[in-house]
């Protein structure tokens, strides 16, 4: 079987920066085993498989190693390819996911996501967080997927470089580091998922489900400009509306193609 894959640098306005990500477009879904095949040949942090349906999509979101329950740069990339791509000049869409339905649509910079919110509560910090990190945390709070930890710069955000080996055997999936922001920025933050088969993922929509309610509550503000400050940088638009945030962000295309399964 062959079929159409394109490589989308998401949460970036330029090449070479954000997040990439793989989009697959497919009459039905493959196997699990095939798409997780799919995945790890990509070797990139997500590849997104997209199935068409009742006017919209299903998606489904794969690591090199894992399926995932959610990922933004990866939505985007797939309203990018919908919309410029599958069907030029449609403005929106909504992807069917088992985080619910995902509306995106078209905005005058880029397009802007609907997820659901993750609300973190304040824990102690788990055994193992201050070593992992090098850092003594100001305050710690999780949710189901992801430990949080709060520093007191940005700078030492941008500089940390933990102990991935012992992130990964954290009983969360993921740690999230953040600091407020410099600059333009509100907050920066920067994602570590070594469980997931993600040492550092360069642009999360899924952290920022979390940092979004995380940082009103500290600001007392619902929208943000936030920089997630891995190597290769990116940036998103946040807006908390009740139980859920809104994700805005631009897309650049580096690839297209085909694959042979």
């Amino acid at each position: 079987m062959r079929t159409r894959i394109f490589q989308v640098d998401a949460f970036t306005s330029r090449r070479f920066a954000g997040n990439p990500a793989a989009v697959v477009p497919m009459e039905e879904f493959a196997g699990d085993a095939v798409l997780q095949a799919v995945a790890a040949e990509n070797n990139l942090a997500e590849t997104a498989f997209l199935v068409p349906g009742d006017g919209d999509y299903r998606l489904r979101w794969f690591t090199p190693t894992v399926e995932v329950p959610l990922c933004g740069h990866a939505t985007l990339a797939s309203a990018a390819v919908v919309m410029e791509r599958l069907e030029p000049g449609r403005d929106r869409v909504v992807f069917h996911t088992v985080s619910g339905p995902l509306p995106v649509h078209r905005t005058g910079e880029g397009y802007a996501m609907d997820f659901p919110v993750r609300r973190p509560e304040p824990v102690p910090a788990p055994a193992g967080l201050t070593q992992a990190l090098g850092v003594v945390p100001l305050e710690v709070v999780a949710d189901a997927f992801n430990y949080t930890a709060l520093l007191p710069a940005a700078r030492q955000v941008r500089e940390l470089t933990p102990d991935l080996a012992a992130i990964a055997g954290l009983d969360r999936s993921g740690v999230i580091v953040t600091a407020p922001g410099d600059g333009d920025h509100d907050f920066v933050s920067r994602y570590f998922a070594p469980a997931k088969g993600i040492p550092e993922d360069p642009v999360t929509g899924g952290a920022h489900c979390s940092l979004a309610p995380y940082w009103a509550t500290r600001l007392n503000k619902r929208e943000f400009r936030a920089f997630q400050a891995s190597r290769r940088g990116g940036e998103i638009v946040c807006r908390l509306a009740g139980d859920r945030v809104e994700l805005r962000g631009s897309c650049v295309f580096y690839l297209e193609g085909e694959i042979e399964i």
